[in-house]
C-alpha cells in the first residue's frame, strides 16, 4: 500500500495524484485527460475529481482508476445548453437560503472626539439606506454594522420608506448614541423579492407585549411629585417606581411596577437610591423621568440594548418643535427674523413679528418662537444672514421648526435636542392641523390640449473652489438617475436650490448615479461648470423635445428675478442628499 503522503504515477505522461482527504481518508487528485489518452475512452469532461487512495496500490491499477473514475462522472453530466453550472457541483454557499429573515441591532456610541466612521447611501438600483465604506475598527463596524447592511430603524423609528435627507437627520439628532435595526444585504433582498413586509419584520424582532419607554413629566402639586422609588432587590442600578393614586406622578403617566430608566439627564443606573432620593428632594416644582414596563424592559435585556430617551414615547412632554410647510405668498411669508441672547451665552433665531393674516400666520408661526431649522437644516451654527439666505433660496416654499424659548431651555438643561420630538404640521395631529391656503385667484382652466410656452432658465454657473468647497450640495431620486441642487450655501454661484445638473466640465450626466456625478466634479478640480436648468423649465424642454442650450452666462440677481417671475412655485420631487458621511 502506498503511503497518504506519496505521489503516485499512473501513466507515462505523468498524471500526477496530489493527495486530498474525504470523510477521513486520504483522496488524490487525478487529471482526466491523461487517462483519456492513455486509454482512448470517450468520457465526458468534468473537472478534477476526487479518488480514494486505498483504490491504486501498483501501476498496473490504472484500468481500473479509470473505471471508478467514469462511474463517479457519470452525475456530473455536461449540457451545453446548460453550461458548467452542474448542479451536482453547486456549493452550500450558492444554495444557501436565509429561511426567515432575522434583524440586528447595532448600537453606536461614540465617545468625545471619536467619529461614527460609516457612510450611509442610498444607489442606483438597489432600494434602501445602505451602510458603505465602514472604517476599520471604527465605532460602527465595533457595533456590528457591515458593509451593504440596510437600515430598517432608527432608534425604533421604521425608516426604510422614509426619504433619505430625513433619515439623515434622524441620525444627527440623536447625538453621541443611536440605535440602528438593520438586515444584511442578501437577508435584505430576500425579504423584498418574497414581498415580506419589512415593518412587521422589524416589529417582530422585539417580541410580542413589547411598549416602548415612556418619558413623563412631572409638575409638582401641594403634596409633591407623587411618587416612590425602591431599588429592586438583588439587581444594582435598578429601581421601580410606584405612583402615589391620583398624585401628580400617575397623571404624568407613570404606572405601579414602572421600572426608573432615567431622571432629569441622568441614568439612574449610575446613581444610588440616596442620590436618587436627593435629586427628588432637591427638585423645584417639576421633574422629568423615563421609565417602562418590566416586560418591555426585559425585550431590550434580550436584545442587549439600552433604553434611551431617544426611543420614548414623549406625548405627555410639555413641549415639542412644531414643524411647518409654508408657501410664498404675493408679499412674501410675512415673518420678522431676529438673531437674540439666550441663557447660558448662546444665540437663538427668534421670530419677532408676524403680519397679521400673513401666510406664515395662517401656518402656525408665532411672534416669539425660535426657529431651529430651515428645511431640515439646524440653525444652531449659522449667523443671521444664512438663516434668511437660506429662507430666501428656497423658492416658492419653506419648511420651518419652530418652539417656544422655554421648550429650547427646557431641553438643553435636560440634555436632550428637541428635534427628537418633533411634530410635523402635516403627520395629523390632533393638536394642529394644516391650514389650506390659496395664493392667488383662481386661474381658468386650460384645455388639456394647449400647452403653455414658458421660458426655461438655462445657465451655465463657472466656480471655483474655495476654503469649504464648491458652495453647494446634490441630490438625487432614489433608484433614478440624474441629480439636482439640493442646497446652495453661497451667493453669487448662480445656481438655485432645485436646479436640475445638465453637465458637469461639458459632459451630459443626465442619465447618470449621485456617485459618478460626484466623481466627475472631483476630477475637475479647483474649477468647476455645470449647465443646469431650472425643474420646469426641463420638465417642459424634454415634454417638447428641445434641446437643452445655454441662455447666458447668469448672475445670481439675474436668476432670482427669472424665477420670482415665474407662473407656477417650483416643485422638487425630493430634498435627498443621497450620500451622508456619518465621520
Amino acid at each position: 500500500m502506498l503511503s497518504a503522503d506519496a505521489g503516485v504515477r499512473l501513466t507515462e505522461r505523468k498524471t500526477v495524484f496530489t493527495p486530498k482527504v474525504w470523510n477521513n481518508r486520504p483522496l488524490f487528485t487525478s487529471t482526466l485527460k491523461s487517462l483519456k489518452e492513455e486509454h482512448n475512452e470517450e468520457h465526458t469532461c468534468v473537472p478534477d475529481t476526487h479518488i480514494p487512495l486505498a483504490r491504486y496500490e501498483t501501476r498496473d491499477s490504472s484500468v481500473a482508476v479509470l473505471r471508478d473514475v467514469m462511474e463517479l462522472i457519470e452525475k456530473f453530466t455536461f449540457n451545453p445548453k446548460e453550461g458548467i453550472d452542474n448542479p451536482a457541483m453547486v456549493t452550500a454557499e450558492d444554495t444557501e437560503h436565509v429561511s426567515n429573515p432575522t434583524p440586528r441591532v447595532c448600537v453606536l456610541r461614540r465617545e468625545e472626539g471619536e467619529i461614527f466612521g460609516f457612510r450611509l447611501r442610498v444607489e442606483r438600483g438597489r432600494r434602501g439606506h445602505i451602510i458603505r465604506q465602514l472604517n476599520s475598527m471604527g465605532v460602527a463596524e465595533r457595533s456590528g454594522l457591515r458593509d451593504g447592511d440596510r437600515v430598517l430603524e432608527v432608534n425604533e423609528k421604521f425608516v426604510d420608506n422614509v426619504e433619505h435627507m430625513e433619515v439623515a437627520r434622524m441620525i444627527q439628532v440623536s447625538g453621541s448614541q443611536f440605535c440602528f435595526l438593520v438586515l444584511d444585504e442578501k437577508a435584505y433582498n430576500q425579504a423584498v423579492s418574497e414581498g415580506r413586509d419589512l415593518r412587521e419584520l422589524a416589529k417582530a424582532s422585539r417580541g410580542e407585549g413589547w411598549r416602548p419607554p415612556r418619558l413623563c413629566h412631572i409638575k409638582k402639586d401641594a403634596p409633591g411629585l407623587g411618587l416612590n422609588i425602591l431599588p429592586l432587590e438583588g439587581e444594582k442600578g435598578k429601581f421601580t417606581v410606584s405612583p402615589v393614586r391620583g398624585g401628580a406622578a400617575e397623571r404624568a403617566g407613570v404606572r405601579k411596577g414602572d421600572r426608573l430608566i432615567w431622571m432629569d439627564g441622568a441614568m439612574t443606573c449610575e446613581l444610588t437610591h440616596s442620590a436618587i432620593s436627593r435629586m427628588v428632594k432637591k427638585c423645584s416644582d417639576h421633574m422629568t423621568v423615563l421609565v417602562i414596563d418590566s416586560d418591555s424592559e426585559k425585550s431590550y435585556a434580550c436584545r442587549k440594548m439600552p433604553i434611551l430617551p431617544a426611543l420614548a414615547d414623549a406625548e405627555n412632554m410639555p413641549y415639542r418643535p412644531h414643524r411647518l410647510h409654508l408657501v410664498l405668498g404675493p408679499e412674501g411669508y410675512g415673518i420678522l427674523l431676529r438673531l437674540e441672547k439666550a441663557g447660558a451665552g448662546r444665540r437663538v433665531h427668534m421670530v419677532r413679528e408676524v403680519d397679521n393674516g400673513s401666510l406664515a400666520e395662517l401656518g402656525g408661526v408665532k411672534e416669539g418662537e425660535v426657529i431651529l431649522e430651515v428645511n431640515g437644516e439646524s440653525t444652531d451654527s449659522l449667523s443671521h444672514d444664512e438663516v434668511v439666505s437660506k429662507i430666501r433660496q428656497s423658492g416658492q416654499q419653506v419648511t420651518l421648526t419652530t418652539m417656544p424659548p422655554q421648550g429650547h431651555d427646557f431641553y438643553t438643561k435636560l440634555g436632550l435636542s428637541p428635534l427628537l420630538f418633533c411634530v410635523d404640521f402635516t403627520s395629523g395631529s390632533p393638536e394642529k392641523k394644516e391650514i389650506p391656503v390659496t395664493l392667488n385667484p383662481p386661474v381658468p382652466s386650460i384645455e388639456p390640449e394647449v400647452d403653455v410656452q414658458i421660458d426655461p432658465n438655462v445657465r451655465c454657473c463657472k466656480l471655483l473652489r474655495g476654503s469649504a468647497g464648491f458652495g453647494f450640495h446634490l441630490g438625487c431620486v432614489q433608484q433614478k438617475p440624474g441629480t439636482f441642487i439640493s442646497q446652495v450655501a453661497e451667493e453669487g454661484s448662480g445656481l438655485l436650490q432645485g436646479d436640475i445638473v445638465v453637465e458637469v466640465n461639458g459632459q451630459n450626466v443626465e442619465k447618470e448615479s449621485l456617485e459618478d456625478v460626484i466623481l466627475l466634479v472631483k476630477r475637475g478640480g479647483d474649477t468647476l461648470s455645470l449647465l443646469v436648468v431650472d425643474q420646469k423649465g426641463y420638465d417642459w424642454l424634454k415634454k417638447n423635445g428641445k434641446p437643452i442650450t445655454v441662455n447666458k452666462l447668469a448672475t445670481i440677481s439675474e436668476v432670482e428675478e427669472s424665477v420670482s417671475s415665474a407662473g407656477e412655485p417650483q416643485t422638487l420631487k425630493t430634498d435627498d442628499l443621497s450620500n451622508v458621511d456619518w465621520t
